[in-house]
């Protein structure tokens, strides 16, 4: 098991991306290991890259918050396909070197190259998105994904008419191992009757279970076949597939990290997301740029949970209000979580 040496709670608000909390460490200013002077946030994109309207765009937007609210010249990178950990310290490296402070890896992938680069560049503040790098000047931005996807599967035990849900996971990793027992604790808690189909798109990311829309849909179409009428995708980009299948089976999908409800590339199937699970990853970005820039850089294991308002469940649909319970008994979940009579899985 990893050791972890610092644990600091950051509380910030999925809607107002408040920070109140206290943070040590470096200055944000560079001297020696890059060749300008700061030139703001950075970060450096997981697998499916921006336009993923989940994981990846959450980022972008505290991104463009902490640009909007500073000035910072900012730069977000895309991966590449069949990139090594190599071709990920290098990036990290060379934003590093031009001056952007802090540098932010958007995804667990980028964990042996955060560790690396940290040591090199010690005075610049780096962040890493669903990782742990134990190091002076790294940010480990965590979540309770696990906990907001309770909520979600109270959702969907409420919403089911067949008593079937569906769950598709990206790719079967521990990470995505937290959603799943989250969603099927809330299932089973709020009703056992209902049965919860399970499926994993890859066993790696590298064979695309975060990128591929086209195994989302599959996945999610042979779960409705077998009558889930509520169908929860914590796939990355894949999960626009998920939700795809869902509208055109005119069944309920749930989404995932952002308001998907209110994405622009899914709107012609809005009508079919009754909810999506929040995971503040934009929030996170954004509280450690604005720590950088107040020159008290947070450092250290930063844990984004329900209790703060770091993960969450979205009620933008007009449709989530008018199902019978559905919401009374999201918010007694809620509730129950933060005050710790709910004690939600991981596994």
């Amino acid at each position: 098991m990893r050791r972890i040496s610092k644990m600091t709670r950051v509380a910030v608000g999925v809607a107002s991306l408040g920070l109140v909390a206290t943070a040590c460490g470096n200055t944000s200013g560079e001297s020696g290991d890059s060749d300008k002077s700061d030139r703001g946030v950075a970060i450096a994109y997981d697998v499916g890259g921006k336009g993923d309207q989940s994981f990846n765009d959450a980022a972008y937007a505290g991104l463009t918050k902490a640009k909007g609210e500073y000035g910072y010249k900012t730069a977000d990178i895309e991966p590449t396909e069949g990139e090594t950990d190599a071709d990920k310290e290098q990036r990290l490296a060379s934003l590093a070197k031009q001056g952007y402070n802090p540098v932010v890896g958007i995804g667990y992938a980028y964990g042996p190259a955060m560790k690396a680069v940290a040591a090199k560049y010690p005075k610049t503040s780096f962040g890493i998105v669903d990782f742990v790098v134990e190091s002076k000047n790294v940010a480990s931005l965590v979540f309770a994904e696990e906990q907001a996807s309770y909520l979600a599967g109270v959702a969907a035990a409420k919403a089911t008419k067949s008593n079937t849900v569906g769950f598709v996971g990206g790719v079967d990793i521990p990470l995505i191992h937290k959603f799943e027992a989250g969603y099927k604790q809330g299932v089973q808690d709020t009703n056992p009757k209902v049965k919860v189909l399970s499926q994993y798109l890859t066993q790696t990311a590298e064979e695309g279970g975060f990128a591929s829309p086209d195994k989302g849909k599959a996945a999610a179409e042979g779960q409705i076949e077998k009558k889930a009428d509520v169908v929860y995708a914590a796939a990355g980009l894949s999960g626009q597939g998920v939700i795809e299948a869902a509208a055109k089976a005119k069944v309920w999908a749930i989404g995932v990290d952002s308001d998907q409800y209110k994405q622009a590339a899914l709107a012609k199937y809005k009508n079919s997301i009754l909810t999506s699970a929040l995971k503040d990853v934009g929030g996170a970005v954004y509280a450690l740029a604005k720590s950088v820039h107040d020159d008290k850089p947070l450092t250290g294991t930063q844990t984004f949970d329900l209790k703060v308002n770091g993960v969450g469940l979205s009620e933008s649909n007009p449709e989530y209000a008018k199902i019978p319970g559905l919401a009374d008994a999201v918010k007694k979940a809620k509730e129950g979580i933060t005050d710790g009579t709910i004690k939600v899985k991981t596994e």
